[in-house]
């Protein structure tokens, strides 16, 4: 047989993040994980600290996750630890993600792998405009070590490019995808699932989905919804707020929501595994983030028929047609967010006419599949003798 004729042999790739928990950036490797050929490609996870339950959802029974339990600081036993991995599991790719496991990719240049990858998916809540220095000098210093960078959105592309030195043709932007059949309208059943007697047939639910974390910005949210109860006042009392997610902000969220006398009205419904079934018995959706890269959670909600609004931060402007499926504002403006929130919970007929154009959008643009594809080019590509 010709080598034309054989067979491609399959490649290893070992996906390094910092904690393998609930999240967009672990919602794209378990889809990755899933789609990608099983004859092509093999995989392993390697949390520097550790994972939850959310690693259920992979669902193939080849996929063994790492767990280092990374200790606080500089912990320098971790790097022993990953380049004896690298050494023993010899993977053709190390896939890092943001910058906490960035510093992966040295002890995997030490030991020998043949191809780099590094991922940008979002900032961190200390550098929410990509001018930290420290975090510039890190990624300057661990960039030689790596072949090929791939960020999610234009703007982290941009400041790859620009801040970090990266050349172009070492830049592959891949936007994230939606499972359009799993996320899709369904209000009426979505509905029933609401706590007993917190919704009525005509209550208007204003949600988002997301870490109760600084950098997501519920806060501004909350602040938001309060000023919408004066704002249109012969509505009020139809109003309820849906925060599905969990974390350190839930306390002084809840303190908000009760001294404005509004806890009754807001359902903080924790961390969920069903958001998928939720998120269309909402009416409109809201991002307040600080930062944010691609989105997961906007498009799902996109694709479950729901007008959008989010911050002008990051890639939101590459995803929601400010006008047309929802609208942009600026991040940490409760007084703008509220005033974009009136015309929607006023107007039945523009959240519909909204909605209807945001499924299109995740129907024709934000494809699974097309993601999976991109990324299944550029491991190829970035390690052609096993091709």
């Amino acid at each position: 047989m010709s080598r034309a004729a054989m067979p491609p042999t399959s490649l290893t790739i070992l996906h390094v993040v910092y904690h393998f928990g609930v999240g967009g950036l672990e919602n794209g490797v378990v889809n990755l994980i899933n789609r990608l050929p099983r004859e092509r490609f093999r995989h392993h996870i390697v949390s520097l600290t550790d994972y939850t339950d959310f690693s259920r959802r992979i669902e193939r029974d080849d996929v063994q996750i790492h767990a280092l339990h990374k200790r606080p600081g500089h912990d320098w036993r971790m790097y022993v630890q990953l380049h004896r991995l690298f050494r023993r599991l010899r993977p053709d790719i190390v896939h890092s993600r943001n910058l906490a496991a960035m510093e992966a990719q040295l002890p995997a240049w030490l030991a020998g792998v043949p191809c780099r990858i590094h991922g940008e998916h979002g900032r961190d809540v200390l550098d929410v405009d990509g001018t930290n220095r420290k975090y510039i000098l890190q990624r300057r210093l661990l960039r030689p070590f790596i072949h090929h960078f791939i960020p999610l959105s234009r703007d982290l592309e941009r400041y790859l490019d620009t801040r970090i030195g990266v050349q172009p043709a070492r830049l592959t932007r891949i936007i994230n995808g939606v499972d359009i059949g799993r996320f899709h309208p369904d209000g009426a059943q979505a509905r029933a699932r609401l706590p007993a007697g917190f919704a009525a047939a005509d209550s208007i639910l204003i949600g988002t989905v997301g870490r109760l974390a600084a950098i997501k910005d519920q806060h501004s949210l909350v602040r938001a919804f309060v000023r919408l109860q004066r704002l249109a006042p012969e509505i009020s009392s139809r109003l309820r707020l849906v925060l599905i997610g969990e974390g350190g902000e839930r306390a002084r969220l809840e303190q908000a929501l009760e001294a404005s006398g509004l806890l009754a009205q807001a359902w903080l419904a924790g961390s969920r595994d069903d958001v998928a079934e939720l998120l269309p018995a909402l009416d409109l959706f809201v991002l307040p983030s600080l930062a944010e890269g691609i989105s997961n959670t906007l498009m799902e909600a996109m694709a479950c028929g729901l007008p959008v609004i989010a911050t002008d931060v990051g890639g939101n402007a590459e995803l929601v047609l400010d006008g047309e499926t929802g609208a942009l504002v600026p991040r940490a403006d409760p007084e703008a967010l509220a005033q974009a929130l009136k015309p929607y919970v006023q107007d039945a007929a523009m959240r519909e006419r909204h909605g209807r154009a945001a499924r299109r959008r995740a129907e024709t643009e934000f494809s699974l599949e097309r993601m999976v594809e991109r990324y299944r080019a550029v491991y190829e590509q970035q390690c052609p003798g096993n091709s």
